[in-house]
């Protein structure tokens, strides 16, 4: 029915809605296509009414038209991923980090105390108690933006990688492509974060930077303003990878701690 030639006095537009319906047809996407019958006029497949007069559908239709076949067009070149369903993913991601973070400062802080021999924190009620005491509300999302930056560049690099690597990369025709596509994600995931490390980094430091703990203050850890403070600092040092590793260890640059302007 694609193969049947048009003739007759079409416009461009009406040509392209064809070659936007061809172009779907063979991306494998399932369209209704017009096509002549056997008095010589255009019919759809139920897709619009019939009209009198030449057959065509009307210059509405065919904006719809084509404007649709080129969406399906686009989102069948690019396989199945699906921007506003990471988006979704990302705001649940973003969410679940602002409600837990607080947690994450305490638990940061109980074991950081550990290096000093204190004991400052020692429980989750006392803790949350005194952490609303010295630092106020702020102090329970101290470290909370580059930890958030990290999962969102994380979750979006992560799918897009799967996505390309499962789309373009792993032939059908191989018999192992479903066991294949469906590490991808998780291989995906080990390789960005690496990448993603230093956000992770430079939260946690803030976490624990300056609250009073040994391990927070100098001569461990200078005092950092902001955490892009922190981040220059450690990127200076050649430290923004450190810890990454499980098998090697990155020894600092200096011992001595100096400031950043």
């Amino acid at each position: 029915m694609l193969k049947q030639q048009v003739v007759g006095e079409i416009t461009w537009k009406e040509t392209l809605w064809v070659q936007a319906l061809v172009l779907s047809s063979h991306s494998g996407i399932s369209y209704k296509i017009f096509h002549r019958n056997s008095s010589g006029r255009f019919t759809t497949n139920n897709r619009f009414p019939k009209r009198s007069g030449t057959g065509f559908p009307t210059k509405r239709e065919q904006d719809l038209t084509c404007a649709d076949g080129a969406a399906q067009f686009f989102m069948q070149v690019c396989g199945f991923f699906s921007p506003s369903q990471t988006s979704h993913e990302m705001m649940m991601q973003c969410a679940s980090r602002v409600v837990s973070h607080p947690l994450h400062v305490i638990s940061m802080r109980c074991m950081v105390q550990f290096i000093g021999r204190e004991v400052k924190y020692s429980g989750v009620f006392s803790s949350i108690g005194r952490i609303f005491k010295e630092e106020g509300i702020l102090g329970f999302f101290v470290g909370l933006v580059p930890h958030i930056l990290g999962d969102v560049i994380f979750l979006w690099c992560c799918n897009l990688l799967a996505h390309f690597i499962n789309t373009y990369a792993v032939d059908d025709n191989f018999s192992q492509a479903s066991v294949i596509r469906s590490y991808t994600k998780f291989v995906m995931g080990i390789a960005v974060s690496m990448l993603t490390y230093p956000f992770l980094l430079v939260g946690d430091l803030m976490a624990v930077n300056n609250c009073g703990l040994r391990a927070g203050l100098p001569p461990y850890a200078p005092a950092f303003t902001s955490w892009i403070h922190c981040w220059r600092y450690l990127r200076a040092q050649g430290q923004l990878f450190r810890g990454s590793s499980l098998l090697f260890r990155r020894a600092p640059v200096r011992a001595a701690c100096f400031p950043i302007d």
